[in-house]
C-alpha cells in the first residue's frame, strides 16, 4: 500500500489542526476579558473544522448548511449566550465520547479493538491478550471521559463568581475559583485526554512488550488517515 496518498490526505488535514489549536486561547481570551467576540469565535472556530470535509467538497449544500449555523451562533451572542453555550460545550463532548466508547462495550467489537483493527490490520487482535487489553482500555476511557464529564459539570455550576447556579440565583454549595473552573473547563481537560492518551500508550507497551508496537508518530499518522473508517465502525483494509 502506497504511503503517498496517507500523507496527502494528513497533510490536507492540518488546518483542521491548526484551527483547533486556536480553540484554548479564544477561549480562555472570552472568559479574561468578558467580551462575547471570543467566545463566539471559537464556537465559530469549532463548527468550521467540523463542517471542513464537507466544505473542501464546494458542493452548495454544506456551504448553505455551514452559513445557516453560524448565523445561528452569532444570534446566540446578540443574547449573550455564546459563552455559556461555549462552556457547555466540553462537558457535552466528554459525554458523547463517553458514550462512543461505552456503547460499544456490548458489542463484540469495543472501540479500541476497532482502532486495532484500523491502525494494524485484523490478525493483530487474535495476537495473544490484545482483544482483552483492547476492552479493557475501551473501559478505562468510558469511565474517565465521564469522570470528566462529572467533573465539568460541577465546575460550570459552582464556579463562583458567575457559576450557573449562581446566575439562576441559587446558592452554590461549593465554591469553585472562576479562574480555576474556567481553566479546566477549556484547557485542562484536553490535557488530560493528552496525558491518558501518552500514559495508555507506555502502559501499552509494557503490558504487550511481547509483540512489537508501531512508534508514536506512525500510529498518530494512521488515526488521523483512518479517522473516517473509525466512525463508520469498519477497519482499514491492509493498514
Amino acid at each position: 500500500m502506497s504511503v503517498t496518498p496517507h500523507l496527502n490526505e494528513t497533510a490536507s488535514r492540518r488546518p483542521a489542526l491548526w484551527l483547533l489549536a486556536a480553540y484554548p486561547v479564544l477561549a480562555i481570551a472570552g472568559v479574561v476579558t468578558h467580551r462575547q467576540i471570543f467566545p463566539l469565535l471559537a464556537l465559530a472556530l469549532l463548527l468550521t473544522v467540523f463542517m471542513l470535509p464537507r466544505l473542501r467538497t464546494r458542493r452548495p449544500a454544506p456551504w448553505l448548511a455551514w452559513l445557516g449555523m453560524e448565523a445561528g451562533l452569532l444570534l446566540l451572542s446578540v443574547f449573550n449566550l455564546a459563552n455559556l453555550l461555549l462552556e457547555t460545550l466540553p462537558i457535552l463532548v466528554n459525554a458523547l465520547l463517553a458514550c462512543w466508547f461505552g456503547g460499544t462495550l456490548s458489542g463484540p467489537e469495543p472501540l479500541v479493538a476497532r482502532f486495532i483493527t484500523a491502525l494494524e490490520g485484523p490478525a493483530r487482535l487474535q495476537q495473544p491478550g490484545v482483544a482483552r487489553y483492547a476492552r479493557q482500555v475501551t473501559w478505562f476511557w468510558t469511565l474517565l471521559l465521564a469522570a470528566q464529564a462529572v467533573l465539568l459539570s460541577v465546575l460550570l455550576l459552582c464556579a463562583s463568581p458567575g457559576g450557573l447556579l449562581q446566575r439562576l440565583g441559587f446558592v452554590s454549595p461549593l465554591q469553585v475559583p472562576r479562574s480555576w473552573a474556567a481553566a479546566w473547563l477549556h484547557l485542562g481537560f484536553f490535557l488530560v485526554i493528552g496525558l491518558a492518551f501518552a500514559l495508555e500508550y507506555v502502559y501499552r507497551r509494557w503490558q504487550l512488550r511481547h509483540l512489537s508496537h508501531p512508534g508514536l508518530h506512525s500510529m498518530l499518522l494512521q488515526l488521523a488517515v483512518h479517522w473516517p473508517e473509525l466512525m463508520r465502525g469498519k477497519g482499514a483494509p491492509g493498514a
